[in-house]
């Protein structure tokens, strides 16, 4: 049965010229990555926020952010930055964040029945090791592109697999919690040992990086013919390109949905805790809440790929619409259905509106600096999830409140994404040749 499970899977993985071209093996590998980061995630949850009374929780969930999310603000942006730096090594940087999440995951499983201070460095070196994975990721499924798939079927299909290994893996967390805290963290250990090696399994093409250059996260100029704006090159370093409108409108609407999801996490993660809605059981009306964010993200990772022929720009804007309106809709109705229904819809709309920003990347960077765009704006997205879960820990736990004031933050990002469409306009093909 489980051979026969295992050449499902792979042929399910290599389709459509995936196994061909190494992608397989991509898909594989981030089913393990999220394997293991949601195992990590079962131990910590399970001693920072599940094992105390609320208001202990919320001061250690508050430390937590202080320690880890803090330093993490300082060092994303060099992430992005330091990796671009190293093309030649994608390899070996992605075997190193699994091997390094191996081994803090090993330390950890010996101090986190105590919950001691001690734990939060060494949950900030996993965090930081799994986002520079993230970066990684990103920048390689160019590289691994088939012929057959665009990238944002590519992006579906990876983001899809995590997506599934995460389900399974909190199943797997559970049973081994009940063993021990510690033991969530040695089956993480142990499936981190067997990432580090499949890490090198990669194809050798992972590794090139002929054509690249870096790439600026910012437009200049909105006038027809000038959407990639070629800089006067210094004499030594590459030159410098602007990324254009579009992308930069994507980015903004996706920075302002990852600020949702992150804020979404901690705030209804204390207040449903404290406050459960409609008469449900705290530990109920959070399952109910995570199972219905984790359809959302499968959801929108199975419409990327049939939206993948749509307007890019018309579909992240049409995500943030989506999401504002669930959360101002939960603020005014405050309920078990509605929270639930604001859960689904912003895991979503962050799904689909990352594919569209893939898309936009794709459509309008050109291939030279394409790696260095996505390592820059998963960065983005990063920091973005960070804000927002700091702003959820510190709102008084008030549901209609903190949505209220959710709803407001995404509403008049929304109001500046319209606006830009409206000057951006519409395309399916680039405004202008994407040369190098």
């Amino acid at each position: 049965m489980v051979h026969g499970t295992g050449r499902r899977i792979r042929r399910a993985t290599s389709a459509e010229g995936a196994g061909e071209s190494g992608l397989a093996k991509l898909i594989e590998l981030h089913a393990l990555n999220s394997f293991g980061d949601m195992l990590i995630t079962i131990a910590l949850a399970s001693t920072i926020f599940f094992s105390v009374p609320t208001g202990e929780a919320r001061g250690r969930v508050a430390l937590y952010l202080l320690i880890t999310m803090a330093p993490f603000a300082i060092l994303a942006p060099v992430i992005g930055p330091l990796l671009d730096r190293l093309p030649h090594g994608r390899r070996a940087a992605m075997a190193m964040s699994m091997l390094a999440r191996a081994v803090l995951a090993w330390t950890m499983a010996g101090v986190i029945s105590g919950g001691g201070i001690a734990l939060y460095p060494e949950a900030l070196g996993v965090l930081v090791a799994s986002k520079a994975y993230g970066v990684v990721r990103s920048v390689v499924v160019p590289r691994l592109l088939p012929h057959r798939l665009s990238l944002v079927k590519a992006n579906s299909r990876v983001t899809l697999a995590g997506l599934l290994a995460t389900g399974v893996a909190a199943l797997v967390g559970g049973l081994l919690h009940l063993i021990g805290p510690g033991w969530p963290l040695r089956g993480a250990f142990l499936v981190f040992v067997i990432g580090t090696l499949m890490a090198f399994h990669l194809p050798h093409v992972v590794d090139s990086a002929k054509g690249e250059q870096r790439a600026v996260l910012h437009a200049e100029v909105h006038t027809e013919g000038s959407h990639l704006i070629h800089h006067k090159p210094p004499p030594v370093k590459t030159s410098l390109r602007t990324v254009g409108p579009s992308v930069v409108l994507a980015l903004r609407a996706m920075a302002a949905m990852k600020w949702l999801v992150g804020f979404l996490v901690m705030f209804l993660a204390f207040l449903l805790r404290e406050e459960p809605i409609g008469g449900l059981r705290p530990t109920l009306a959070l399952g109910l809440v995570a199972l219905a964010a984790g359809t959302g993200n499968a959801l929108g990772s199975v419409l990327g790929s049939w939206l993948r022929t749509r307007g890019p720009e018309a579909t992240v804007t049409a995500m943030l619409l989506l999401a504002t309106c669930a959360t101002a809709a939960s603020a005014l109705w405050y309920g078990v259905a509605t929270v639930i229904m604001t859960a689904g819809t912003a895991g979503m709309a962050a799904s689909l509106g990352k594919l569209a920003l893939d898309a936009l990347i794709q459509r309008d960077v050109p291939e030279a600096v394409r790696t260095s765009a996505f390592a820059r704006s998963e960065t983005l997205m990063q920091l973005s999830w960070v804000a927002g879960g700091a702003v959820g820990i510190l709102m008084p736990l008030n549901g209609e409140l903190g949505l209220s004031v959710a709803a407001a933050v995404v509403g008049l990002v929304l109001l500046w994404t319209i606006r830009s469409l409206f000057r951006v306009g519409l395309r399916r093909h680039p405004a202008a040749p994407r040369v190098a």
